[in-house]
């Protein structure tokens, strides 16, 4: 996602670039954190759907048929009366994961009105990619990328639309 701030992965040459998208969904670990609308009664969970797209590029969940599947595990590790502040792992990386499995949880992602947040009180996407792991596809070793989020991106004291 573009909005999405955190760790980003360049490659230096074509050969390595298509050496990293084959071997993309053996990533170790994506780690990432949010922040949500509302408090969740579960304060950690798994969500297991199959994501679809629409012809307007909008992604949506099924439980069951045609598409990717999609698997997103959260964990509230601060919340207060207005917002809730996750850890998220994916195990999957599809497009719009994250945003799509908080939206039907009915605790969408701040700042994020395409899948349905309210308000938006950080001045921005309330999601940060903050660790990336892998194996490099030419030395075979571990390769853990980290990216701390900036001040700004911290649970509201307020709700704010």
């Amino acid at each position: 996602d573009r909005d999405t701030s955190g760790v980003l992965l360049f490659a230096k040459s074509i050969e390595m670039r298509d050496k990293l998208q084959a071997s993309w969904e053996d990533v170790i670990r994506r780690e990432y954190l949010a922040v949500c609308e509302g408090v969740f009664a579960q304060k950690s969970g798994r969500c297991d759907t199959i994501l679809r797209e629409t012809s307007t590029h909008l992604v949506y969940s099924v439980k069951s048929g045609e598409g990717q599947r999609a698997i997103t595990n959260y964990e509230v590790i601060k919340e207060n009366a207005y917002y809730s502040y996750l850890r998220v792992l994916i195990e999957t990386g599809r497009k719009n994961q994250i945003r799509v499995h908080m939206k039907e949880l009915s605790h969408p992602v701040v700042g994020d009105k395409k899948y349905g947040a309210h308000g938006n009180p950080m001045g921005r996407l309330g999601l940060h990619a903050s660790l990336l792991e892998f194996i490099h596809p030419r030395t075979g070793n571990a390769v853990v990328i980290k990216a701390s989020p900036e001040s700004r991106f911290r649970l509201p004291k307020e709700k704010k639309q």
